[in-house]
């Protein structure tokens, strides 16, 4: 576990660098905050390249992948839903209730519980020893899933706050290309996969991705089209074909991933997941003060449309609680959170013990990139106030407690193996 102490350490480290980089750089803020962006998303891709290295899909039982979609939808669903109802029902007046206003804006923020960190997640279970166990293939999938769930879910979402837009319709188009490549071609692609090119696939995929996004934004900033790294990186490790490590002379090696296991490859993969967690706690967002502070080149332009329905905002109108009160919403809020992740425990019963499915709920409580994306969107739109303030305080906390989160996970799992023998 020793891995599993590092990255926790190094997400603290990266999270206090935030808070004082934020405060502390003023207008210089936003160049060293967009190079942070960039580096955490070359990160996220060489770590999705991997896990797509590894991604098998048994195309003769394709119903068990429709039932792990339905897993990982209410695993995403359920956290959105219940921290969105304390929101509007518990942290917004009761004259709001009926407000669309207010609930257009409780759906969105809140919509920051609802994705697993899926490059924190792998990272850390594979620190952990546990990349050979069925936890860690059926979080695989899952953690997968519920990530294109939040994405594509945030789409009719941004309709509610801008409107109809024809940008929405591709990001939509382009996810279900992907996802028909990486059928269509799994592992079929002979290409080079050691370190050194999978880091140059990452900054290409980096680079084309924020290309798309910049340009679109030049010809409409109100809803520019941005392709979350995280899915075409997923699907570029699909796609490659891993071949068999011929100088290693191991028999015991089943020959297609052995070479992805030299000691070079395990050294590199251990240094970007080390960087990637650092670079995480230093993306997210400034935790203290004006919420405006937020570096503003990481959210979507604010837009004239949205700048003429600010002063409608529910939430910015909300007096700003004491910080004792704070810290109870942001305890409730973290663990409604957590709790709705836990429906795939209930599931997978013939598969297997339920100590692993319930490692597997534990599993998807670490939060991260995409749902500090959701805030920055939110802030992006106007959405201020308490409700932000906790969210962002339950995201960092979640964040923070990951290594935790995998030890009583690896526990779980390594006491159900001394019960099963």
């Amino acid at each position: 576990m020793n891995k599993v102490i590092l990255y926790t350490i190094l997400l603290i480290i990266g999270l206090v660098g935030s808070q004082f980089l934020a405060s502390s750089l003023g207008d210089s803020y936003e160049t060293i905050a967009y190079l942070i962006r960039i580096l955490s998303m070359v990160a996220l891709a060489y770590i999705m390249i991997h896990v797509g290295f590894e991604f098998e899909i048994d195309k003769s039982n394709l119903r068990q992948y429709g039932w792990d979609y339905v897993v990982a939808m209410t695993a995403a669903a359920f956290p959105w839903i219940f921290v969105a109802l304390y929101f509007v029902f518990v942290m917004l007046p009761s004259e709001t209730w009926g407000s669309l206003q207010a609930w257009k804006e409780s759906l969105l923020s809140s919509r920051f519980a609802a994705p697993t960190s899926a490059g924190v997640l792998f990272s850390m279970l594979a620190a952990a020893g546990l990349s050979a166990t069925w936890l860690f293939k059926k979080a695989r999938i899952l953690a997968i899933f519920d990530d294109l769930d939040t994405v594509l879910l945030m789409i009719p979402l941004k309709m509610l706050m801008v409107g109809l837009a024809w940008q929405l319709g591709i990001i939509v188009i382009v996810m279900f290309a992907l996802l028909w490549v990486a059928w269509k071609w799994l592992h079929k692609i002979p290409l080079p996969v050691t370190w050194n090119w999978v880091m140059i696939y990452s900054v290409i995929i980096t680079i084309i991705c924020e290309i798309i996004y910049k340009s679109s934004k030049l010809i409409d900033d109100t809803v520019p089209i941005h392709i979350e790294i995280l899915l075409p990186a997923f699907v570029l490790g699909c796609v490659l074909k891993i071949p068999e490590n011929k100088d290693t002379g191991n028999e015991a090696n089943d020959g297609h991933h052995s070479i992805l296991e030299t000691p070079t490859e395990q050294r590199v993969s251990t240094i970007v997941s080390a960087v990637f967690m650092v670079l995480v706690g230093l993306s997210l967002p400034y935790l203290f003060g004006d919420t405006t502070a937020s570096e503003p080149s990481q959210t979507v332009a604010v837009s004239p449309e949205v700048a003429n329905v600010e002063s409608e905002m529910v939430s910015s109108k909300q007096p700003m609680p004491p910080w004792s009160t704070i810290a109870w919403h942001v305890l409730a809020v973290t663990v409604l959170s957590n709790l709705g992740k836990m429906f795939p425990a209930f599931c997978y019963r013939k598969e297997a013990h339920w100590r692993e499915r319930l490692a597997v709920a534990i599993g998807m409580w670490p939060r991260g990139e995409v749902g500090a994306g959701v805030l920055l969107i939110s802030l992006s739109y106007g959405i201020q106030g308490p409700i932000v303030i906790v969210a962002m305080f339950s995201l960092a906390i979640n964040l923070l407690l990951t290594g935790f989160f995998i030890m009583i996970v690896k526990k779980l799992v390594t006491f159900d193996r001394k019960e099963t023998t």
